[in-house]
């Protein structure tokens, strides 16, 4: 069990984006260029990171690149202790094989780079429609087949056997629409995967934040922190008229938004949760919202802890 002071608490690095500011893809870039932005988030404080595939797809880099990648964290003082993998669903009907592949070298590469965990799920690109919203969750996006569900059983199964050969984890990211899209939804598909190296992450801000209608946080959240073992953390603004049915939503630090996270962190260390945290935020100075919500959440832990 960690302590408040040594509890792993990553930023994600997905605000960066995939594209260096030479407009090339991150992915051949410099290190040097990896280096300026890993000591952005060095300098608000961070010791960890998420280096998400939306960012640098470790994945599909060279040994060499690898290699580079390494000694850049070194350099800059900088530990991994997740791995994220963004909109590359492994039952994508174009991509999915190729995406699961993509997992097995992430279940890999996890233990080499300090990573206990690789977050995946079953989110897939972002539409036209969700480009041009002002946030892209205001726009439908990718609705999982049912049809391919026990394909994903048995894929995510598949994961599970190869993280714990490697003594790591697989954690599922909750997201609307996909098999993971409800609290109810996401408690069924780990408990038929049934394996003990496969739990949810359990990000509640992914569904906060849609214009619909939506259970209480804490309703959702007692149903998934029992099988939490990873944690994408942030917060929205959610306003809600009954008389005109409209919605509305943005993102806000972990303090202000809508989620009671003193009262979530508190409960889910109670019924056992003991995995890193990764802070993420949307808009806005996106890595000082993150850098504030990691000191919130050390407090909160300091305060928990006791």
């Amino acid at each position: 069990m960690f302590t408040a002071e040594n509890w792993p608490i990553a930023c994600n690095m997905l605000s960066f984006g995939s594209t260096a500011p030479d407009g090339r893809p991150i992915a051949v870039a410099p290190a040097s260029v990896w280096a300026a932005q890993l000591r952005q988030v060095r300098e608000l404080g961070f010791d960890y990171i998420d280096p998400t595939d939306g960012w640098v797809p470790l994945a599909a880099l060279s040994e060499a690149r690898i290699r580079e990648f390494e000694q850049v964290l070194a350099d800059e003082g900088l530990a991994i202790s997740s791995i994220s993998m963004t909109r590359n669903s492994v039952v994508d009907v174009e991509r999915g094989e190729e995406n699961l592949a993509m997992a097995h070298r992430l279940i890999d590469l996890a233990p080499r780079l300090g990573a206990t965990v690789v977050n995946t799920g079953f989110m897939q690109a972002v539409t036209p429609e969700q480009q041009k919203a002002l946030w892209f969750w205001l726009a439908e996006g990718h609705k999982d087949d049912p049809a391919l569900r026990p394909l994903a059983i048995e894929r995510i199964r598949e994961l599970g056997e190869h993280a714990a050969r490697n003594g790591i984890q697989i954690s599922l990211e909750m997201y609307e629409d996909t098999y993971l899209g409800t609290a109810d939804d996401a408690v069924a598909f780990v408990t038929e995967v049934n394996h003990s190296a496969v739990g949810l992450n359990p990000d509640i801000g992914n569904l906060v934040r849609l214009h619909r209608p939506m259970p209480g946080f804490m309703e959702m959240f007692e149903k998934v922190l029992p099988h939490a073992n990873f944690w994408h953390i942030k917060n929205y603004l959610r306003d809600e008229d009954p008389q005109t049915g409209s919605y509305a939503s943005a993102p806000m630090p972990l303090k202000t938004g809508i989620i009671n996270y003193r009262a979530v962190i508190r409960r889910a260390l109670e019924l056992g949760y003991s995995g890193p945290f990764c802070c993420e935020h949307y808009g806005s100075d996106s890595l000082g919202v993150c850098a504030e919500n990691r000191e919130y959440i050390t407090q909160v832990l300091t305060s928990a802890l006791r």
